[in-house]
C-alpha cells in the first residue's frame, strides 16, 4: 500500500517553514507536544477571521469566505502577520503586531506606560515610543524641587521591564525608540548604544525635522526646544549633528532616522492627534494607542508565462483588506485605549514579500532602471486597488469613525473603511512559511552553508537557482559548495553571465541601488517601508551620508543602514564575512580556534566572593596567555542543589571558553537569571547563581583590563543563537531563515 503523503507535503510547505511552524506556530499542550498541522493553523486563522462578517452581515456566508481566506494562505498568495497566525481562534487572541504608546512628562504617566508595555509584550507585540515629551535631564521638577534624570535613564527603565517579560518565557518583545533632533538630549541618545551594552531590547532613531535637514544642507545653527515650556533652551550646528548620527551608524548600525514631518504630512487624521513614534521596524507610523495589523502578498506567486498576472492579483488584494478589516474585529486587544484607538481609525497595512522572487521570474536584475520602473507601478497598482477595496467596505460597514476631518473627508468623497491601507514590513518568518524572498529585499545569498544542531553542514541552495542550473546544465554540489562559500554569484565564472545578473545579493548591490528601490514603493505607500541598506564592511563614513541625504532627497520617510561585521553580536554566514571581520578583531580573537584548548600546569588567577540569596559564592577565573580560561564556583554552605548547580556552571563555562566562546557571550546568556531567592538591592542584585557568576565575569574583565564591549562572535558560519542557521539584516531587525528567529519578534 503506497504512503498516504503529509499535509505539509500537500501544502508544499519548505523544511524550514515545517521547522518554524512546528517551533513558533502550531498549538502545543501543557507538555508541549504539538497538537495541530500546518493545514490546521491555517483554517484556524481562516475560521476565525471569517467569523468576524457575521457582525456585519448575519446572514454571511462564513463558510465561504473561510475557504477563501484558506486557499489564500495555503497557496502562499497572502500571509498576516505572525501573531495572527499564531493566536487567531486561540486564548490569547491578540493578533496585531504593532503598537504606539505615550510616554508623558510625569512619573504616572511614564509608569502607566511601562506598565502597558509588560502587558502589550506579554500578548506578543511590539512597541514603539516618542521620549520626546520628557523634559532633559537636570531640568528643574517643581513637585519635588529636584532634578529630572532625562529620558534615557527612563527608556533604561523600559528595557529592563522587557527583558524581565523576556526571562518570563514568553515571545521576545522589541521596542523603537524616537527622539527628536531637537530635544536638548538628542546627542546623549544619539550615543546612548555606542557601548551595546545597555538598551539591547530597544531600536533607536532619530526624529527629523525638515528645519533640522535645510539646517544641515546650509551647516547652520538650529534651536533647541525643551518640551517642559516648550522655550528655546540652546542651539546646536545641524551639520555636526547629522555627521555623529552617520558615524555612529556607520559604527553598529543606530541609530536609524526617521522624517517625522513627512509622517505627519501623511497622517490621515490630524485632528485626532500626532504621529511621534512607529512600530520596531520603523514601516508602521502610529498615533498613541494606535496599533496595526498588517499582511502580506506574496508576488512571486503571480507571475504566469513571464507576465503578471494583474487579474489574480487584484481578486487577492480585495480579498486581504478584507482579511484585514475583519481582524479588527477579530482583534482581543491588550488594552481599551488600543481597542478604541484602532477602530477609530481602522488601520490596516498591507504589503507585499517575494519582490526579488518576482524580478527573477521576469528576468530583471533587482539593480536596473526597470525593476525601479516595476516597483512603483506594482505599488502603484497595490494601493490602488487597495483603496478601491476600502471604500466597496466602506460602503457595506461604514467609513472608519474618525473619517470626519480625515484627508478623505472632502465633498463627494466615497466612503473609506480605513485610514491607511498598505505598509511594507520586513517579513522575516512568514516568508520563511511561503518560501519567498522577504519583503523588497533582495536575495541575501544565493547558496549558504547551514550548521545544524549535530554538526553536521548542509548546502542549501535557493530553490530558483537550483532549477535554473539543472535546466541549463551548470549545476554540480561542487559549484553550489563554492557559491556558499562566497555567499554570491557574482564572481563566479561557472554560472552563465545572465544568471549572475538576476540571482544578486544584498551586498551585490550599491546602496544607492537600495534606495532608489525604498523610494519607487514609498511613492505608493500609505505608511512606510521597511529595508535595510547593506554596506560592505570597507564602507566609509561618507558612503553612509551620501545615503542618508538621498533618503530625504528621494521621498524615503526613514532609513535603517547595516554595515557588515560591525555589531559585535552579527553572526557570521559567509566567508566573505568572516573574512571582513577579521580585520576588525583584537590579536587575542585571532588566536583562539573553534578547537578545545589545553590545560596548562599553572594558571594565574582570582577569586570572587558573590553574596547570593543561597549564601555567599565564591567564584574563581583564571586565564591562560590567550584569556580567560576556566571557572571554578564553592558554595560557602556546603553540599546542597545550589551547589551542584553552580559547579555545573563552572564546568560548562570552563568548556566553553575552551572551546573559542567569547566571555561577553556566556555573560549575555547568564546575565539576570532569576531564581526563588534573590540577594541583594540596586546595583548590588543578585537574582541567582548563575546571576552573580556573569556579574563576577565582569568584575574580573574590568579588573583586568579586558573590553568587552569590543568582543567579537567567532560563532561557526551561519550560526543563529537557536539552530545555526542564516541570519539577515533586514528593516532593523535580525531574521533566522532557517528556524525563524528574530531579535525583533
Amino acid at each position: 500500500m503506497a504512503k498516504e503523503p503529509s499535509k505539509n507535503t500537500i501544502l508544499g510547505l519548505s523544511k524550514n517553514a515545517t521547522t518554524v511552524l512546528e517551533k513558533r506556530y502550531l498549538r502545543r499542550d501543557v507538555e508541549g507536544k504539538v497538537l495541530e498541522t500546518p493545514a490546521d493553523m491555517f483554517r484556524r486563522v481562516a475560521d476565525t477571521i471569517a467569523a468576524a462578517d457575521r457582525k456585519f452581515d448575519k446572514k454571511a456566508d462564513v463558510k465561504k469566505l473561510s475557504d477563501t481566506f484558506y486557499q489564500m494562505m495555503t497557496r502562499f498568495e497572502f500571509l498576516p502577520n505572525s501573531p495572527t497566525l499564531m493566536n487567531a481562534g486561540r486564548p490569547l487572541g491578540q493578533l496585531s503586531a504593532c503598537f504606539v504608546l505615550p510616554v508623558g512628562d510625569s512619573m504616572e504617566e511614564i509608569f502607566d506606560a511601562v506598565k502597558f508595555t509588560a502587558l502589550i509584550h506579554k500578548s506578543g507585540g511590539g512597541t514603539g515610543f516618542s521620549f520626546s515629551r520628557l523634559r532633559p535631564a537636570n531640568d528643574v521638577v517643581s513637585s519635588t524641587t529636584g532634578i529630572s534624570s532625562g529620558p534615557l535613564s527612563f527608556m533604561r527603565v523600559f528595557d529592563i521591564a522587557t527583558e524581565t517579560i523576556k526571562q518570563g518565557g514568553t515571545r521576545r518583545g522589541a521596542n523603537m525608540a524616537i527622539l527628536r533632533v531637537d530635544h536638548p538630549n538628542i546627542m546623549d541618545f544619539i550615543m546612548c548604544k555606542a557601548d551595546q551594552k545597555h538598551l539591547n531590547n530597544f531600536n533607536i532613531s532619530v526624529g527629523m525635522t525638515e528645519n533640522f535637514m535645510k539646517a544641515v544642507e546650509h551647516d547652520e545653527e538650529y534651536d533647541l526646544i525643551n518640551p517642559r515650556d516648550k522655550k528655546v533652551c540652546g542651539t546646536l550646528n545641524a551639520r555636526k549633528v547629522f555627521q555623529r548620527i552617520v558615524k555612529q551608524a556607520w559604527e553598529n548600525g543606530e541609530p536609524g532616522i526617521i522624517f517625522l514631518d513627512r509622517l505627519n504630512r501623511d497622517n490621515p487624521t490630524p485632528l485626532v492627534g500626532e504621529i511621534e513614534s512607529t512600530n520596531p521596524c520603523g514601516e508602521q507610523p502610529l498615533l498613541p494607542y494606535e496599533s496595526c495589523n498588517l499582511g502580506s502578498i506574496n508576488m512571486g506567486m503571480f507571475v504566469k508565462d513571464n507576465t503578471i498576472d494583474w487579474k489574480k492579483l487584484k481578486e487577492v488584494i480585495v480579498n486581504s483588506v478584507h482579511f484585514l478589516d475583519n481582524v479588527i474585529e477579530a482583534n482581543n486587544y491588550p488594552l481599551q485605549q488600543i481597542h478604541d484607538m484602532t477602530h477609530a481609525n481602522r488601520k490596516i497595512g498591507l504589503g507585499l514579500m517575494g519582490w526579488a522572487d518576482m524580478l527573477i521570474m521576469l528576468g530583471i536584475p533587482y539593480s536596473s532602471e526597470e525593476a525601479v520602473k516595476l516597483g512603483k507601478k506594482v505599488m502603484k497598482f497595490i494601493n490602488d486597488e487597495g483603496h478601491l477595496a476600502s471604500q466597496e467596505l466602506g460602503k457595506k460597514r461604514g467609513s472608519f469613525p474618525n473619517y470626519k476631518g480625515s484627508i478623505f473627508d472632502k465633498k463627494g468623497a466615497p466612503p473609506m473603511r480605513n485610514a491607511t491601507v498598505t505598509t511594507i514590513a520586513p517579513t522575516g518568518t512568514i516568508s520563511i512559511i511561503a518560501n519567498s524572498s522577504s519583503g523588497v529585499e533582495p536575495l541575501f545569498a544565493v547558496s549558504y552553508i547551514r550548521t545544524v544542531m549535530d554538526k553536521n553542514v548542509m548546502v542549501e541552495v535557493n530553490p530558483m537557482f537550483e532549477k535554473i542550473a539543472k535546466e541549463r546544465g551548470f549545476y554540480s554540489e561542487d559549484l553550489m559548495q563554492k557559491i556558499a562559500e562566497h555567499g554570491t554569484v557574482a564572481d563566479i565564472p561557472e554560472v552563465p553571465a545572465d544568471v549572475r545578473a538576476i540571482f544578486v545579493t544584498a551586498h551585490d548591490i550599491t546602496p544607492n541601488d537600495h534606495i532608489q528601490m525604498q523610494s519607487a514603493f514609498q511613492q505608493h505607500t500609505d505608511n512606510a517601508v521597511s529595508k535595510t541598506v547593506n554596506f560592505p564592511n570597507t564602507a566609509t563614513i561618507e558612503d553612509v551620508e551620501n545615503v542618508y541625504m538621498l533618503a530625504y532627497q528621494s521621498g524615503c520617510k526613514g532609513v535603517t543602514i547595516y554595515r557588515d561585521g560591525s555589531r559585535d553580536e552579527q553572526v557570521l554566514s559567509t566567508a566573505k564575512k568572516e573574512e571582513h571581520a577579521a580585520v576588525a578583531a583584537t590579536p587575542v580573537e585571532e588566536d583562539k580556534k573553534a578547537i578545545k584548548r589545553d590545560r596548562p600546569k599553572a594558571l594565574k588567577g582570582q577569586t570572587h566572593q558573590m553574596q547570593t540569596g543561597c549564601g555567599p559564592l565564591y567564584i574563581t577565573i583564571n586565564e591562560d596567555d590567550n584569556g580567560l580560561f576556566e571557572l571554578f564556583t564553592t558554595m560557602g554552605k556546603a553540599g546542597g542543589c545550589a551547589g551542584a548547580q553552580s559547579e555545573a556552571i563552572g564546568r560548562m563555562v570552563s568548556l566553553a571558553w575552551r572551546s573559542g566562546v567569547q566571555a561577553r557571550q556566556v555573560v549575555k546568556q547568564l546575565l539576570g537569571i532569576s531564581c526563588h531567592c534573590p540577594s541583594g538591592f540596586g546595583d548590588n542584585r543578585i537574582t541567582s547563581c548563575a546571576d552573580a557568576v556573569a556579574k563576577a565575569i565582569q568584575d574580573h574583565m574590568i579588573a583586568n583590563g579586558y573590553d568587552i564591549n569590543k568582543e567579537r562572535v567567532t560563532q561557526e558560519r551561519g550560526a543563529c543563537p537557536e539552530c545555526g542557521g542564516i541570519v539577515e539584516h533586514e528593516g532593523g531587525c535580525s531574521v533566522c531563515h532557517v528556524c525563524g528567529y528574530s531579535e525583533c519578534a
